[in-house]
């Protein structure tokens, strides 16, 4: 159960009310992973309580308490999501469970935390259905910022490099104007150019054109994960792991198959391997016309980490 390789928690299927968000889709995941047989019950794990510290690191404290004091401010209202304690209570297990995830993968090689990936907050305020940062929370724990200093690696040695992979349609903004000038996390973001939001500037951004399909997006990928991952080697990779890049979904504007994202995946956790790092992966956006969609996609990635790190982490010399 210590090293199970998903974290989910009931609360992540907040009632947002009528949204182009799927909440549920957590759920689905879950749901799909068990009945397929690809995963038994055992292999999920709820998030661990999270530190509040690990908060206020990534998180202005006035936007903090705007936020968990459920008032309707600009900062707040900018998420064009509702305000309530059930949706805070969300948010914040979202963070516990990117940290729970940070942890297992580090141990494992690899793990999916069945939500997370809310790439769009930024410190003072909320942006694109996201309050608070789960990725940047999960790196200054597992780089030690927080009290309890950095966690290890399988080898036991403290984690150094940090790399965000970040492959939803829509740039991770939030993500990369919080670790602007931090080097010790490298933000990397191929996302649909003339989309959703306005850009910041990511260690690598990869803005593709409309209506990419499958073999210019993965050659796009290729050239990125050798900076942001084969070159730089990594502790830890925090795999954004996005199924709006569908050329089904309604928030994006790209060309993928279903084949094309998975290939999408298995790159990133070959590539990851290769590296010696560890991946801890988050499921970010996902809007397609047929729900069902978003759910198979995520699956997907689910399935491709499992052959990478069926067990545990891979040793050494096979790597």
């Amino acid at each position: 159960m210590r090293d199970a390789p998903f974290v989910y928690s009931p609360a992540y299927e907040a009632d947002i009310g009528a949204h182009v968000f799927p909440t549920f889709k957590y759920r689905q995941v879950r749901e799909r992973l068990i009945a397929s047989g690809i995963a038994d019950a055992s292999a999920f794990v709820e998030p661990a309580p999270l530190d509040r510290r690990l908060l206020r690191l990534v998180h202005d404290e006035e936007y903090l308490e705007d936020f968990f004091g459920l008032r309707v401010t600009d900062a707040t209202a900018s998420s064009e999501l509702p305000l309530t304690q059930e949706i805070a209570e969300w948010f914040e297990t979202a963070c516990a469970g990117t940290a729970t995830a940070s942890e297992i993968a580090l141990r494992r090689g690899g793990a999916m935390h069945v939500g997370g990936g809310f790439h769009h907050a930024f410190a003072g305020h909320a942006e694109g259905f996201c309050y608070l940062n789960d990725i940047a929370v999960g790196a200054v724990l597992a780089l030690g910022d927080g009290p309890a200093g950095p966690l290890r690696t399988g080898s036991g040695e403290p984690v150094r490099r940090v790399s965000v992979v970040d492959l939803d349609v829509h740039q991770g903004n939030g993500t990369a104007r919080i670790f602007r000038s931090d080097e010790r996390v490298f933000t990397f973001s191929m996302h649909q150019e003339r989309n959703y939001p306005l850009k910041q500037r990511s260690d690598l951004d990869v803005g593709l054109p409309d209506g990419v399909e499958d073999a210019a997006y993965l050659a796009e990928l290729d050239r990125g994960l050798r900076v942001s991952v084969l070159d730089r080697k990594p502790d830890l990779v925090y795999y954004v792991a996005g199924a709006d890049p569908y050329a089904e979904d309604l928030l994006g504007g790209l060309g993928l198959t279903l084949a094309g994202l998975r290939e999408r995946d298995r790159r990133v956790f070959r590539a990851s391997r290769e590296a010696g790092s560890a991946v801890a992966v988050l499921l970010a956006g996902g809007y397609a016309a047929n729900r069902d969609d978003t759910a198979r996609i995520h699956v997907q990635t689910a399935e491709e980490m499992l052959a990478v790190w069926p067990k545990g982490p891979t040793p050494p010399e096979e790597r």
